[in-house]
């Protein structure tokens, strides 16, 4: 496949998890509970490949079980919602609770990665501003070569958007067996978050 080609896949790609998103009305159940959304990660960059993704940073005054369960509840109730999954962050340094629901869109199935983050704690607003220095600073050929590398890596392949785009950016990754040789290494290292 040429890249005039993967780049067309990657607009439908971005127009479909944006109309995605706004035919679930996930988004706007965050905002009447009272929350800051903030679309965040591939869809946001324009980078959104084969994974079916759509990344949201919503933000509470104070964020606690009851209230996120309770706004997960009347996601739940949209019939298009096949499964949620919550990973409770409360207690940790990130302030979070963590939501992965799945929904369905015509004949697609559609991940809806969605962390809800206390406000004024030390992630406010981070994933925005890494998303926004790395379509600052990334070059028209990293583009492609991040798209490329998304649309080459097989199905069942456990890499994070943030991978490629550090392995390409910062570390001039050109192939996937120098990006698969990449992770390897990197994965050895302490978990951190890469910014441009």
């Amino acid at each position: 496949m040429n890249q005039e080609e993967l780049n067309r896949r990657a607009f439908v790609a971005r127009e479909s998890g944006l109309r995605v998103l706004k035919s679930s009305g996930i988004e706007e159940i965050w905002r009447e509970a009272g929350c800051r959304v903030n679309l965040v990660g591939s869809l946001r960059m324009g980078l959104l490949a084969a994974h079916r993704d759509i990344d949201l940073h919503v933000y509470s005054r104070c964020v606690t079980e009851e209230l996120s369960f309770a706004i997960a509840a009347k996601i739940a109730r949209i019939p298009e919602v096949t499964e949620i999954r919550c990973i409770n962050g409360l207690h940790t340094g990130e302030h979070c609770m963590a939501w992965h629901m799945f929904y369905r869109y015509e004949d697609e199935l559609w991940q809806f990665d969605i962390i809800h983050i206390e406000e004024g704690t030390e992630y406010d607003g981070y994933f925005e501003k890494m998303a926004d220095r790395i379509v600052e600073v990334m070059t028209p050929d990293q583009r492609d070569t991040i798209l490329r590398l998304k649309f080459e890596t097989p199905d069942g392949r456990d890499y994070h958007g943030v991978e490629y785009y550090e392995a390409v950016i910062a570390d001039g990754i050109t192939d996937l067996d120098g990006f698969e040789k990449w992770i390897e290494t990197h994965r050895r290292k302490h978990p951190y978050y890469w910014m441009p």
